[in-house]
């Protein structure tokens, strides 16, 4: 795969670029919107990056990140994450989360849940999450055990599917997050493209990690198999030996990624790496907004 970075294309174009801009009589955010490269909805960050910084100064973090770019977050469910970093945050009423993400120049359109979440306690995930005003609620993991067969899969997929129709009813829509997990085979069938066809795409959009390019699946393949399908992404980046490196310097395609994202219908980009990822990949993205 092809490394693409709008840094290196304009040092390796030099005059050439600059020359074709004055030509265009485009600036250069508009001339890149042209090819194609430009992200057309702002981006943001997945609250996992910072769950040690949240239960210390929740307001705090939301400024430093707010600081370096981003303009979404995505939360992860207090209630859900209890003991995994997002216990302190349990304390906040949704409303008033809602106002220290809003106050710090953010917004909060999606959140993850636990799949028991939306499934022993959705009328009150709902409630809660139409205080914090989220758009999307999304199924984080299945939580199933490494011996599940994939009837196990589908027989999960159809619960996610009547949850969905609570969800929707409530005027939010219901996402589904995929891990390593779901790219692998079973019955000869890959389990993501089982799940694709399990679930009713008028309720379940998909959020796609792009972590999976380390196995060798590129979300660009599945925007266009399945256009109109998704709804998010995580984004992080990865060298051919799979390790992490800010967006923009890894083996993805990120014009690629961007223009079938359009297709598979994502609406909302979220950044998820190591802290220290997380400034030169806003940079860089920042270059493509």
């Amino acid at each position: 795969m092809k490394n693409f970075s709008r840094r290196s294309f304009i040092s390796k174009s030099g005059i050439g670029l600059t020359a074709s801009v004055a030509l265009s009589g485009l600036s250069f955010p508009a001339f890149f919107r042209n090819m194609g490269l430009v992200i057309e909805q702002p981006f943001g960050f997945q609250s996992w990056i910072v769950r040690d910084m949240l239960g210390k100064d929740f307001p705090g973090t939301m400024k430093i990140m707010a600081s370096e770019g981003y303009k979404l977050m995505e939360m992860c469910s207090p209630e859900g994450y209890n003991d995994l970093g997002f216990g302190p945050l349990t304390k906040i009423k949704p409303a008033d989360m809602k106002k220290i993400i809003n106050d710090a120049g953010l917004s909060c359109p999606s959140c993850h849940f636990g799949f028991s979440e939306l499934t022993d306690k959705l009328d009150e995930r709902i409630e809660w999450s139409k205080q914090l005003g989220l758009s999307v609620m999304v199924c984080s993991s299945f939580d199933l055990p490494k011996t599940a067969v994939l009837d196990d899969w589908l027989k999960a997929a159809d619960k996610l599917n009547k949850a969905a129709e609570k969800i929707k009813k409530a005027g939010m829509i219901t996402g589904c997050h995929n891990h390593h997990m779901e790219f692998a085979k079973l019955d000869n069938q890959l389990i993501y493209d089982a799940l694709m066809n399990r679930f009713n795409p008028d309720l379940v959009k998909m959020q796609f990690q792009t972590q999976v390019i380390t196995l060798g699946y590129k979300a660009s393949t599945y925007f266009n198999k399945y256009p109109g399908r998704f709804i998010s992404s995580h984004l992080s980046d990865w060298t051919a030996d799979k390790k992490e490196v800010p967006i923009g310097q890894g083996i993805i395609d990120w014009k690629e990624f961007f223009a079938a994202a359009k297709t598979g219908g994502v609406k909302y980009f979220y950044v998820e790496m190591n802290f220290d990822t997380m400034a030169p990949s806003a940079a860089y993205l920042k270059q493509l907004s």
